[in-house]
C-alpha cells in the first residue's frame, strides 16, 4: 500500500497495483506524444512495476527510454486529471477506429455481451481501461523506465512482435532510489551468472529450460535432497518412483489432459497410442496408494517422490532455474481420513518451518479459500477450511496470516508460503493443497474401523517448490557464498611453494578422511593469486601452507568471511569446521 500526496496537502492510501497502472497510462501517452504513429495494445500493472506494450516500426533505443521517460516526467509536472467513462460497445469501436487504436477495437470486440466499456481520459490522451487510476497524473512523483524487449500480442508467437517497455514508479524518490539499488545487487547476485562462474550449472540452447548440472552443481543438489529425504523418513515418508511416460488414459482421468494438456509433452508410441511425459506427479501416487487394498489404520499413508517432470512451458517464459521444462519437485501426496487433516497439516507445516529456517529464510502463509467453480460436497469444504484457520492460528497467532479469498483450486483449500529473500523479495515456494476430487475420480477407497469402504482426502504438498528453483532462489539469497555445509566445495589447500606439495597431499587425505569436501591447487603460481582466485569462487575455507606450517605440523587458515584467521592444528580445524556443519551454520 502507497501513501500517496495529493493538492492541498490530503494524502490518500492506494494500492501498488492502481499506482503503477496509472503510471503505466502516463507511459503510453508519453509515446503517443513522442512517436505518434505508435499503436496502443495493454499496460498492466505486474508485480514490481508495470509495462505496456507497443505496436511501433522499430524497437526502442536506450535513447528512446530516456526520452520517453523525460515525457513522463513532464506530463506528471501537468498534474493532468485523469476522467473515467463509460460508452455503448458499437460507439466504443466507433472512438477507437477513429484513434486508429485496431489492437483496443479487437479488445473491445472480444468483450461480453453486457459488459461495461468504460476509459479513462488524461489530457489529449484517452485509454481502453477497466481502472481504477489515480485521481491525477502529478500523484505519480518517482518514475524510472527499466527495459525494454519484444514481446507477441497476446502472449501468441503466432501474432506480431511488439516492443514492451517496464517500468517502476514509487510517491518518494528516495523510495525509487532504494528500488534500483535493489535492482543493481540483484543483478550481481543473478543466478544464471553465478551459476556459470561458480560452475555449477549452465544453459545451452540444445535443450531449451533444461539446465546442464556441472558436477559441483549436481552435489549441492544431492545434498539438498539427502536433506529432504532424512527428514521426511523420521516423519513416516515413503518414497517411490513413478513412470516418467504415462498414457493419456491416465491423465483423462485424472483431469490434466482437459486442464493441462497444451503445457505437456505430448507423443505417439510405436502402437499409435498417446503418451505424455509426466507434468505432475500425483497421478502415479495415486497408482501406488490404488495397488493394493487400504485400511483405516495404515492412514496417514505419505508417498514422496523426486521423479524428474517437465512441463512445456513456452520460451519466453522460460527463466534460469525459476522457470523452467525439466526439474526435480520435492513431491509428496498423503492419503488421510477426515479427521486426521488437522494434525496433518500442522505437520507439515512444522516441516517447512524447520527446512526454510535452516537457510534464515522467513516465510508467511497465505490461505486461499473455496473459489466460485468449485467441486465437492460444501459441508467437507467448510470443514476443511476450518481446519486450516485453526492450524494457521496455532502457527502463526489469529489473523496473523494472509487470506485470499475464493483463490484456493477447484477441488479443495490451499496453503500457500510466500518467502522473503535477504532482498526483501516475495517468492512463492511451497503449496499444501486439499484434494478432494482425485480420489473420487481414481475411486480410492479404504476400509473404516466398521468394515466400510470410505474415500480418503489427498493432500498435495512440495515445500521447496523444485530443488532447481529452490536453488536458483538460495543462490541469489547467498549471492552464491553457500554456508559450510551446503558448499560443494568446502575447502581448498594451498601450498606456497612445491616445497610443501607433499604435506599438502597429506591434509588433503586428512580431509577427505574425515568427510570434508576439499579441492587441491598446488599449481605453480603466486599464493596471493591462488588466495584471490579461490575468494572469487566463495570457497568457505583456504588453507595456506608454507614451511611454518610444515614445521609446526599445523595449516594457515583463512576464512571467506573473516579473512586470515591464523595457524592451527589441523584436528583443531577439522572440529571447527565440523561443528559448522553440524550446526548447519549460515
Amino acid at each position: 500500500m502507497f501513501k500517496v500526496k495529493l493538492h492541498g496537502g490530503k494524502t490518500m492510501d492506494v494500492e501498488e497495483s492502481m499506482y503503477w497502472h496509472t503510471t503505466s497510462h502516463i507511459m503510453a501517452q508519453a509515446v503517443k506524444r513522442l512517436f505518434p504513429s505508435a499503436k496502443l495494445t495493454i499496460g498492466p500493472s505486474i508485480e514490481n512495476g508495470f509495462y505496456y506494450d507497443f505496436d511501433v516500426e522499430k524497437p526502442f533505443s536506450e535513447e528512446d527510454l530516456a526520452s520517453i521517460e523525460e515525457e513522463m516526467k513532464k506530463i506528471i509536472k501537468e498534474d493532468l486529471e485523469i476522467e473515467r467513462f463509460e460508452l455503448p460497445r458499437e460507439e466504443a469501436i466507433k472512438l477507437m477506429k477513429e484513434k486508429e487504436e485496431l489492437y483496443k477495437v479487437e479488445l473491445i470486440e472480444d468483450l461480453p455481451e453486457g459488459e461495461v466499456i468504460s476509459f479513462y481520459k488524461q489530457g489529449e490522451f484517452t485509454d481502453l481501461c477497466r481502472g481504477p487510476h489515480l485521481p491525477t497524473t502529478g500523484a505519480v512523483k518517482a518514475v524510472k523506465l527499466l527495459s525494454s524487449s519484444g514481446a507477441y500480442w497476446r502472449g501468441d508467437e503466432h501474432n506480431k512482435m511488439l516492443q514492451r517497455i517496464y517500468g517502476i514508479s514509487f510517491p518518494k524518490a528516495s523510495e525509487l532510489e532504494e528500488y534500483l539499488n535493489m535492482i543493481e545487487e540483484a543483478k550481481r547476485r543473478d543466478h544464471r551468472k553465478l551459476g556459470k562462474e561458480l560452475d555449477l550449472f549452465f544453459f545451452d540452447e540444445t535443450a531449451p529450460g533444461m539446465a546442464y548440472w556441472m558436477p559441483k552443481g549436481f552435489k549441492m543438489m544431492n545434498i539438498l535432497i539427502d536433506l529432504w529425504r532424512k527428514e521426511h523418513e523420521k516423519r513416516g515418508y515413503l518414497e517411490f518412483s513413478g513412470p516418467q511416460l504415462n498414457s493419456s488414459e491416465l491423465w483423462k482421468t485424472s483431469g490434466h489432459w482437459d486442464h493441462y494438456k497444451e503445457d505437456m509433452f505430448i507423443l505417439t508410441d510405436s502402437d499409435g497410442k498417446e503418451q505424455a511425459l509426466k507434468p505432475m506427479n500425483c497421478p502415479n501416487a495415486i497408482k501406488i496408494y490404488a495397488s493394493k487394498l487400504r485400511s483405516y489404520k495404515d492412514l496417514p499413508l505419505r508417498f514422496n517422490d523426486i521423479d524428474v517432470i517437465h512441463r512445456n512451458e513456452k520460451s519466453g517464459q522460460l527463466n534460469g532455474l525459476f522457470r523452467v521444462r525439466m526439474f526435480r519437485q520435492d513431491d509428496a501426496h498423503n492419503f488421510i481420513t477426515e479427521e486426521q487433516l488437522g494434525s496433518e497439516i500442522k505437520d507439515i507445516v512444522e516441516i517447512a518451518k524447520y527446512l526454510y529456517g535452516i537457510f534464515g529464510l522467513d516465510f508467511e502463509l497465505t490461505l486461499s479459500t473455496r473459489p466460485d467453480d468449485y467441486m465437492g460436497d460444501i459441508e467437507l469444504w467448510n470443514k476443511a477450511e476450518a481446519n486450516l484457520r485453526d492450524v494457521l492460528d496455532e502457527l502463526c497467532g489469529k489473523n496473523q496470516y494472509r487470506i485470499n479469498e475464493g483463490d484456493g483450486a477447484f477441488y479443495g483449500p490451499k496453503i500457500d508460503i510466500k518467502m522473503k529473500d535477504c532482498l526483501g523479495r516475495e517468492w512463492q515456494m511451497g503449496t499444501v493443497q486439499v484434494d478432494f476430487q482425485l480420489p473420487l475420480r481414481f475411486n480410492l477407497s479404504y476400509i473404516d474401523s466398521n468394515g466400510e469402504k470410505k474415500t480418503p482426502i489427498l493432500v498435495h504438498r512440495a515445500l521447496f517448490g523444485s530443488f532447481e528453483r529452490f536453488i536458483g532462489i538460495i543462490t541469489e539469497h547467498f549471492a552464491g557464498a553457500f554456508p559450510v555445509w551446503l558448499s560443494p566445495v568446502q575447502v581448498k589447500v594451498l601450498p606456497i611453494s612445491d616445497n610443501q606439495k607433499e604435506y599438502a597431499k597429506l591434509v588433503v587425505e586428512k580431509l577427505e578422511e574425515e568427510g570434508i569436501r576439499v579441492e587441491l591447487d598446488d599449481r605453480q603460481e603466486k599464493i596471493g593469486y591462488k588466495i584471490r582466485e579461490a575468494q572469487l569462487q566463495k570457497i568457505p575455507y583456504m588453507l595456506i601452507l608454507g614451511e611454518k606450517e610444515i614445521e609446526a605440523n599445523a595449516v594457515g587458515v583463512r576464512a571467506r568471511k573473516e579473512g586470515d584467521i591464523g595457524q592451527m592444528k589441523l584436528d583443531e580445524f577439522l572440529n571447527k569446521i565440523h561443528d559448522e556443519i553440524k550446526s548447519k551454520k549460515i
